[in-house]
């Protein structure tokens, strides 16, 4: 299950990282030890646009862990989209952080058909399930419809010219069941029904901020872009 955790799960590299990226002197790296220990102040430094360059720029191995990698990043277009719910980014980039792992961030024809399957074989799985696991099969079905209509945007468009489910199929269904299990015990009880009713309200504008990461941020070449330490 996705949750918004991605910053509660940091890596002490990742601190190496903004304190060498945002440091100019001895005195600014104590300094930002300290800031860093407390929550408010370490959330508006990981708004600094240097960490955006720096990771943007790095030619190499990059030795950050994915988590902060998507967080850097999401929050960033996000932002840029008028969306400054620091949760919802933080859930936003954990959706990344999994379905990228899974896909290694390419798709082919083939799994776009494969993915009208999966979505109607679970919409058909929630005719028997219990609610819990109608709960974890409708958020599953939000966040592939957000991953594959913001990351692969382009793809799903060209195969909707021939006969496939397209951006709108997906912002559909995606919104529908964000708002479903927005109001459910289980999102109420992992504090997350605030992140899925803000995802269901804002559906469009957050599927956009992703496409603009795909076609500008993310380099999707494996051979090409940094490896990042896991």
């Amino acid at each position: 299950m996705v949750r918004a955790n991605c910053r509660a799960r940091f890596t002490a590299a990742d601190f190496d990282f903004i304190v060498r990226t945002l440091a100019r002197s001895q005195t600014d790296q104590v300094s930002l030890v300290d800031l860093l220990s407390d929550v408010e102040t370490r959330d508006s430094i990981l708004d600094h646009p240097r960490l955006v360059d720096a990771i943007l720029n790095h030619c190499g191995h990059l030795r950050i862990s994915s988590q902060f990698y998507f967080y850097v990043l999401a929050r960033h277009v996000l932002q840029q989209g008028g969306i400054g719910d620091r949760k919802l980014c933080d859930y936003v980039a954990s959706l990344l952080e999994t379905f990228s792992r899974a896909s290694r961030l390419q798709i082919s024809e083939e799994t776009h058909h494969l993915a009208e399957q999966y979505i109607s074989d679970i919409l058909i799985a929630l005719n028997r399930a219990t609610p819990e696991q109608a709960f974890l099969l409708r958020a599953h079905i939000g966040n592939y419809s957000l991953f594959i209509s913001g990351i692969f945007h382009e793809n799903t468009q060209r195969r909707s010219l021939r006969g496939g489910p397209d951006i709108k199929f997906y912002e559909q269904v995606g919104r529908t069941n964000y708002q479903l299990v927005s109001s459910h015990m289980v999102a109420r009880r992992c504090e997350l029904d605030d992140v899925f009713e803000g995802l269901a309200d804002r559906f469009r504008e957050v599927r956009l901020a992703l496409n603009q990461l795909s076609d500008q941020l993310l380099n999707l070449d494996e051979d090409t872009r940094p490896s990042i330490s896991l």
